[in-house]
């Protein structure tokens, strides 16, 4: 881990992010790893400066970004920062975002729009070693970066399930939960879930007929059983939490008892307080770093990330991230 640099800006939410991780590494492997700030500034019509005051030269940085940040923001720093650290002649520059942003546009959904996720992969992966994050919204998107750079899309299930089973209390009966996708591109998603929490959970599939030009549901249904039992609802991403909130509505109605739910990536951006009311439990993952929503159960994946800096700057295995640790 010798010439391993953490970068992150300490104004923003990421700072106390990239602090877990260095806190996590040594306590772990007993090594010290710096943290460095980068500097941030707009000029007085809105566009970025940015400035890394300490020496970077012959290191390999590792940019802990925020996802809070206006993704158009959050997309120029990238490069900017990109091209600050390679002219500063860092050896190796990867890029830790814990959420990917423009991944929910990986295909062509209709005529004469763009594929987001492949315009992001094409300008930002040039010249970068690696690219950590978590939970893609669709794993096809890793297929939009050159196979010379890795990119690591971390699962939380792991932490999720680990969390679940040490508070089994607040969770009713394991037993008895039906796993359950909001809709039916997450049904992938929702199987390696069950597949990965030691036990046959059943799965149920929430089918949401939309309407192709207002974007309004026109029918609901639900594939699967879910009368007299529990359900966790496992999806990558709370926006304005409508779709869920349709969800945990069909699900009561089939007979559900308790209805959980977890999205990796919390953006809550009609807040949480509709939503809260409407689930026995609402989970979401850090990072998106918030603290403003205390309703809602946050539960910190910054290990995850802190082992896969560790594992791919030593040569171990990523892949053993994947697995669930017996307790």
């Amino acid at each position: 881990m010798n010439g391993v640099v953490l970068l992150a800006d300490p104004k923003s939410a990421s700072w106390k992010f990239a602090e877990k991780i260095k806190e996590y590494i040594n306590s772990q492997y007993h090594f010290n790893v710096p943290l460095r700030e980068l500097s941030i500034k707009l000029f007085r019509n809105g566009e970025i400066d940015m400035e890394v005051p300490q020496n970077v030269r012959g290191k390999d940085v590792y940019f802990i970004h925020d996802s809070n940040k206006n993704p158009q923001e959050w997309w120029v720093e990238l490069l900017q920062l990109k091209d600050l650290l390679l002219s500063s002649s860092a050896e190796t520059v990867s890029f830790v975002l814990p959420n990917m942003l423009y991944s929910r546009k990986d295909w062509k959904d209709r005529s004469h729009v763009p594929i987001s996720a492949r315009v992001l992969a094409s300008s930002i992966s040039p010249g970068l070693k690696r690219i950590i994050t978590m939970d893609l919204h669709s794993a096809s998107i890793q297929g939009f970066y050159p196979e010379s750079m890795p990119l690591d899309n971390l699962p939380s299930y792991p932490t999720v399930i680990s969390h679940i089973q040490n508070n089994q209390s607040s969770f009713g009966e394991l037993k008895k939960i039906v796993i359950v996708t909001p809709d039916v591109g997450g049904a992938k998603r929702a199987a390696n879930f069950a597949k990965n929490a030691g036990s046959e959970y059943p799965i149920a599939i929430v089918d949401k007929r939309r309407d192709p030009i207002t974007g309004k549901a026109q029918s609901i249904n639900l594939v699967g059983d879910v009368e007299n039992k529990d359900c966790l609802i496992f999806d990558d991403l709370i926006d304005s939490g409508g779709t869920l909130c349709d969800a945990v509505s069909l699900l009561k109605d089939k007979g559900a008892r308790k209805v959980y739910c977890y999205a990796t990536h919390g953006l809550f951006t009609k807040g949480s307080d509709e939503l809260c009311c409407s689930f026995d439990k609402v989970m979401t993952s850090n990072t998106y770093y918030r603290e403003d929503f205390p309703p809602v159960e946050i539960i910190d994946v910054s290990p995850i990330f802190a082992e896969a800096i560790y594992r791919a700057q030593t040569g171990g295995s990523i892949s053993e991230l994947f697995e669930i640790k017996e307790k």
